[in-house]
């Protein structure tokens, strides 16, 4: 089989309410959808939501460094099987647009372009995607085939009321675990997390996200008020470039330490480990490249000894909710699983399907070819603000 075509989309989202953190607010998703169609007409579909905070990513940066970037003599190329997709994967490279940027700038590129392969190579040998965990080496330790998955919920900033209303809401469905956005300008999150712990109580594992919001200076002055609300973990609690002083503070403030903004590739995750910075990492498949380098992060973090969970991009559809169901069904020891929000945030899903978590946040594997979902063409249609396609043969 051969790639005949890759056709990018610049997709405009909109959500049903409001994101806010500390870091930003999203009213809309601004994501690169891409397309890959095969010699015998099969096509895989694949996701990349950029983030500038994040990876320095922008919608336009993507469509950019595509533009600059020869598909055409990288992805010209037999494939055999499965295998060799990987292979073919791992071996094309981006464009440089910006020297200065940090080596995760083209992980959203990268990530939706070898969804769309693996999604149409596994959708052309009638096999889910999550086949791939067993053709890559390095996660041996860490497979297990599951056939269902449960999903945590989270609390981003809102008015007290509204607060109340939502955990009320988590609790009657029924999570295990919550995620509590924190460190947003004038907030008492010490208040917010005693509502919520006194709602969900206190069987309910409860985790905090300060999206870069503390520094190293202030961070046990921060957490001091949170820590008797039993919190298992921190995320990203300072900003990307203050990172390495976490390391001093690690074993001192009470709470184990996740990074998100500052474990976007490999070798963010060699220095983690080498400088001790953390206790997990947060994996998503966007910001870290792909399915296949997402894989190999857990597996690091595993060889280490340090945890990892699967998080999600907000508002991301169903094309990469469905990746990231795979990758989650088909690997053990994941800490915590974020995603499949659909039916709750994003107005245009882009998928027939609807892979929205049930009670208890529970949702079952999928087992169909590929991504196991059908992409709704009209709803791709309505939402494209622009789009770009590269002949490969």
């Amino acid at each position: 089989m051969h790639i005949v075509e890759i056709t990018a989309y610049h997709v405009r989202i909109p959500l049903k309410k409001p994101i806010r953190h500390a870091s930003h607010t999203r009213r809309h998703n601004d994501t690169l959808v891409v397309r890959c169609r095969l010699d015998d007409g099969t096509e895989g579909w694949g996701e990349g939501p950029p983030r500038e905070y994040v990876t320095g990513e922008t919608i336009d940066s993507t469509f950019a460094q595509l533009a600059a970037t020869n598909l055409r003599s990288q992805l010209d190329g037999e494939i055999g099987d499965l295998a060799a997709a990987i292979v073919l994967c791992d071996s094309w490279n981006l464009a440089v647009i910006d020297p200065a940027a940090r080596d995760c700038f083209g992980n959203v590129v990268r990530c939706a372009i070898e969804i769309s392969i693996l999604d149409a190579v596994t959708r052309h040998d009638g096999v889910p995607l999550s086949a791939v965990t067993n053709k890559v080496p390095e996660t041996l330790a860490i497979r297990q085939q599951s056939q269902q998955v449960q999903y945590s919920a989270a609390v981003t900033a809102m008015t007290p009321f509204r607060e109340r209303v939502h955990a009320w809401k988590l609790r009657l469905y029924g999570f295990h675990q919550c995620k509590v956005k924190v460190g947003m300008d004038g907030a008492d999150d010490a208040a917010s997390l005693a509502r919520i712990r006194r709602i969900l109580g206190e069987s309910v594992d409860l985790r905090i996200d300060a999206n870069e919001a503390w520094n190293c200076d202030n961070l046990e002055q921060k957490l001091q008020p949170l820590l008797p609300f039993g919190i298992s973990s921190c995320e990203q609690p300072v900003p990307h470039g203050e990172v390495d002083g976490l390391a001093a503070l690690r074993g001192q403030i009470g709470v184990p330490i996740m990074l998100d903004e500052s474990l976007c590739s490999m070798g963010d995750a060699r220095r983690a480990i080498e400088r001790g910075t953390c206790d997990l990492f947060n994996v998503r498949l966007s910001k870290c490249g792909g399915f296949l380098n997402s894989l190999r992060l857990a597996a690091v973090a595993h060889q280490a000894g340090l945890g990892y969970q699967l998080g999600c991009m907000v508002g991301e559809t169903g094309i990469l909710s469905a990746a990231g169901r795979h990758f989650a069904a088909s690997i053990g020891g994941i800490r915590y699983l974020e995603g499949s929000y659909d039916r709750h945030l994003v107005r245009e899903r882009l998928t027939v399907e609807d892979l929205t978590f049930g009670r208890r946040g529970i949702a079952a594997a999928l087992t169909g070819p590929g991504l196991g979902v059908e992409i709704d063409r009209n709803a791709v249609s309505r939402t494209t603000i622009r789009e770009a396609r590269w002949t490969i043969r």
